[in-house]
């Protein structure tokens, strides 16, 4: 099995960028994932994020999923769980409009971190978009304008931690799924590990690196691109040993955005033949895109039913 991309950000700069834009095109059409390093957020800011993640984990969440996990007899399962994950998990709402103000719990200091961290992903986000314009051959902003909608893009962070698992074997952290929305960020623990997707077969560890941002692409970018970008299955593999932080920031299509292949990668002398994916209006699915979904949610989302 080949090697999990790795891109160095920097290398965009200079001589070496046209082999590290052949890295990400390579990346999105044969792997929909790809970790990137020298990414432009500084690591002393990385490590605060982290650091105060997981003090808010430890202080105001592992007493509940213990709790949680007690009052469901998860300790003791013979057979497998199918239908409840093992994490702990809280959202973040950025755009169009933050929740961060309202969300319990969190200490002055992280609230403000988050915001911080939310707009560094922002930008990150848009510069790979172009990025992916660039490679696409479309022109630059199209697909910010198309996630755009009326309102702009919707954007917000699953901030996750997945407790040490007496049956990991029976219970997963995360069930498998793809992502329905667009572009996700992600921000994972460099010491545990469990991030996998699902490449010819077999499913393949995502390397956890530290001040890495692994990036994976979502149902609505493999429309838009009309199946040449994928959206990839990915699930999160329990642990016995370690508390694995997982920092997920969804920059996805605005609640009334249109989603279609973009006209210039749809072949012209058969369209209507190439166009592999439907029209899509996001408003009805805009809960839908906001967090992972299910197989059976992207089949529908795909047209398939």
């Amino acid at each position: 099995m080949e090697n999990f991309p790795i891109i160095n950000l920097e290398g965009l700069n200079g001589e070496g960028r046209k082999a590290t834009m052949e890295k990400i095109k390579d990346a999105c059409e044969n792997w929909g994932f790809f970790e990137l390093v020298s990414h432009g957020i500084p690591t002393e800011f990385l490590d605060t994020v982290e650091r105060l993640t997981k003090e808010h984990y430890r202080q105001c969440l592992e007493q509940r999923f213990k709790e949680l996990v007690a009052s469901k007899g998860l300790e003791a399962v013979k057979t497998e769980v199918n239908d409840m994950d093992w994490e702990s998990t809280f959202y973040l709402r950025h755009l169009p409009k933050s929740n961060i103000s309202e969300v319990p719990d969190l200490e002055d200091q992280y609230r403000n971190v988050m915001k911080e961290f939310a707009l560094k992903l922002e930008k990150l986000a848009e510069q790979l978009l172009d990025l992916l314009c660039e490679n696409l051959g479309l022109e630059q902003g199209y697909l910010k304008k198309a996630f755009y909608g009326t309102n702009g893009p919707t954007f917000g962070t699953k901030v996750s931690n997945y407790p040490p698992c007496p049956n990991p074997e029976l219970i997963k952290g995360l069930r498998a799924h793809t992502d329905a929305g667009g572009l996700i960020l992600l921000f994972q623990d460099d010491k545990v590990s469990g991030l996998q997707l699902l490449k010819d077969g077999q499913w393949i560890d995502v390397p956890p690196m530290r001040h890495s941002i692994v990036i994976n692409l979502g149902d609505q970018l493999e429309v838009i691109t009309n199946g040449k970008y994928k959206s990839v299955e990915h699930r999160v593999i329990a642990q016995t040993d370690g508390t694995r932080m997982s920092i997920a920031s969804f920059y996805n299509p605005g609640s009334d955005a249109v989603i279609y292949p973009a006209p210039t990668l749809v072949e012209k002398e058969a369209e209507e033949k190439n166009q592999v994916y439907p029209e899509i209006r996001v408003r009805r699915l805009h809960e839908a895109l906001c967090w992972p979904q299910v197989p059976a949610q992207r089949a529908a989302i795909r047209g398939d039913e």
